[in-house]
């Protein structure tokens, strides 16, 4: 046990050797024990994902209370209400009205929620998001006085899950592009719109490449999936 714990302080340590500055590590620490959580914690590691609302409900009172948490799972309407209370990030929003929910349920607690925007870059059926053509009109009518308790902050997506770089690559530069024509466009007055989270384990060199602020690495830090 006492290796693979050393390992994890080991991993967090060697990535952050390679990321640049200014790119924020997200460690996914989604089916982990609060004990290996702990472990990444003590390696100087705040910044944790999960991807499903009974899991980051039971961990997050378990844990110290300066962890930044990330909700980076596809998040129903329904289950918003159990995270709002705590969580600082939520990555896969994916439509207007969720928005609208985060900010109902944000407001009964006084805080303001950072989100971003969820954007279909892969070439997978199964992915949740905005289509990139239609993004900007679906934006067109998102005033943020009428969101008090978001802020709006980027987009996130997800590359196919293919061993062509090339594509990989490809799908990357579509999301920088959709971020940068919001940037000059829908989103030019809302100072907060400047993250792009992609990438993960196997290909945020790449995203980092391309312009991606956040990164959400969880074999590479924690091993393989239980």
């Amino acid at each position: 046990m006492s290796c693979k714990m050393s390992s994890i302080s080991e991993n967090i340590v060697r990535l952050k050797e390679h990321v640049p500055h200014g790119v924020k590590l997200i460690a996914v620490s989604k089916t982990k024990p609060v004990e290996q959580l702990l472990e990444a914690y003590h390696a100087g590691q705040r910044a944790f994902g999960e991807n499903y609302v009974q899991e980051i409900v039971e961990k997050q009172p378990q844990l110290p209370t300066d962890i930044e948490w990330h909700f980076i799972g596809h998040l129903q309407s329904n289950k918003v209400k159990y995270i709002a209370p705590f969580v600082h990030w939520i990555h896969g929003v994916d439509s207007i009205r969720l928005l609208g929910e985060i900010n109902k349920q944000a407001a009964k607690h006084n805080r303001v929620i950072n989100c971003l925007l969820q954007v279909h870059i892969a070439q997978e059926e199964s992915k949740f998001g905005f289509d990139v053509e239609s993004l900007s009109a679906s934006l067109s009518q998102f005033n943020p006085e009428e969101y008090p308790h978001i802020r709006l902050c980027g987009l996130m997506g997800m590359a196919s899950f293919t061993e062509d770089t090339q594509q990989v690559t490809h799908e990357f530069q579509l999301l920088k592009s959709a971020f940068d024509a919001l940037k000059q466009g829908a989103m030019k007055e809302i100072t907060s719109f400047n993250e792009i989270s992609m990438g993960m384990s196997g290909d945020w060199p790449l995203a980092v490449k391309e312009g991606s602020t956040m990164i959400r690495v969880g074999s590479a830090i924690f091993g393989s999936r239980n």
